[in-house]
């Protein structure tokens, strides 16, 4: 029996939720209208691509598979299950349709906990797990900047050497490790990192009212985030850095295959202007918005502008258009084992 008025309720909201996804779509539309000339310019590189160090171009694409490993491992633990293979298909189905419709990453949690429910997942606790792995993910790439920022400021402005990028992404993979253990196991970073957010936002935009209880928001996330994870909370972290870690590599890798020999610091600072740039919730993934930064940045790490342009597009390559045809797969091998849709 529907409550008095539920109807006019929904009737009144039923336009307020199209109206914010028509803004939405004319924001994404008007976004990617703008950053055409970075997109075509990137794709307009294809031809260097039959240039490359063949080796380091297919450790880009390994470096990518390690990075959903550790992402699928990541899942695995929030839902409690030894299975990979739902996981992993159900993972990549979502991550095909956030891109494709409207509504991003709820659309495509909503995909994957709608598939792990066919094959025999309580879609509670797939809500709860994709709540707390998403978060997870988040709360590292949050503390990408701050963690980098010594290296950043203060890296090697003379060695142009990859190895050294990759001792700086090692480096910064122990301190992910290390952070994440402390954050769980004390209060006192949360308090700190919170104080710190309300000081900058009170002192630093005028408001009529002041920001407080953000150190208690971090703590409650954190506590949803533990009680999910369980006691196998460490692996959690592990898998959430490693996903990280593989990443950057898979960039190395496509700079290298290239032929590039850029600052490394500065390829860290690239790596992590593009993390923030993908959380853009304008376009899928960061479409545009990534390319146009990370061709910007690597310019910067002393990249020549073809360069950058070809390692970009080989990076996108591997990290996000790959796994759109897998998704497609993906979908239809999960089809076939655990049958339609119920």
């Amino acid at each position: 029996m529907q409550r008095p008025g539920s109807q006019t309720t929904a009737a009144a909201r039923s336009p307020l939720r199209y109206g914010r996804r028509a803004v939405l779509l004319l924001l994404a539309g008007a976004s990617l209208y703008l950053l055409l000339p970075s997109l075509l310019a990137v794709f307009g590189s294809w031809r260097s691509l039959t240039h490359l160090d063949w080796p380091f171009a297919g450790l880009v694409l390994v470096s990518e598979v390690g990075s959903y490993i550790c992402l699928w491992q990541l899942d695995r633990i929030a839902l409690r299950t030894k299975g990979w293979f739902p996981v992993a298909t159900a993972q990549l189905s979502g991550n095909l349709a956030g891109r494709i419709f409207p509504g991003g990453g709820a659309t495509a949690a909503a995909l994957s906990a709608s598939m792990l429910h066919d094959a025999g997942v309580d879609t509670g606790d797939a809500a709860a797990a994709f709540g707390a792995s998403t978060a997870l993910q988040l709360a590292t790439t949050a503390a990408l900047p701050l963690l980098a920022l010594p290296a950043i400021l203060g890296g090697a402005p003379v060695n142009h050497s990859l190895a050294a990028a990759a001792y700086l992404g090692a480096a910064l993979f122990v301190l992910l490790l290390l952070g994440g253990a402390a954050v769980m196991r004390s209060d006192r970073p949360l308090e700190l990192g919170g104080n710190a957010i309300e000081w900058f936002l009170n002192h630093t935009i005028r408001r009529k009212t002041r920001v407080s209880g953000v150190a208690r928001e971090l703590l409650d996330a954190r506590d949803f985030i533990r009680s999910t994870l369980g006691a196998r909370w460490k692996g959690a972290v592990l898998a959430a850095a490693g996903n990280t870690l593989f990443d950057y590599f898979a960039l190395l890798a496509a700079l290298r295959a290239v032929g590039a020999q850029p600052q490394p610091s500065l390829v860290l600072l690239a790596y992590v202007a593009a993390e923030l740039l993908a959380l853009l919730p304008l376009t899928p993934g960061g479409l545009g918005f990534v390319e146009a930064g990370l061709v910007g940045t690597l310019a910067l790490a002393g990249v020549s502008a073809h360069d950058a342009l070809a390692a970009t597009l080989l990076y996108r390559i591997a990290s996000y258009w790959l796994p759109l045809p897998a998704g497609a797969v993906a979908y239809v091998l999960f089809r076939r084992r655990y049958g339609a849709r119920t």
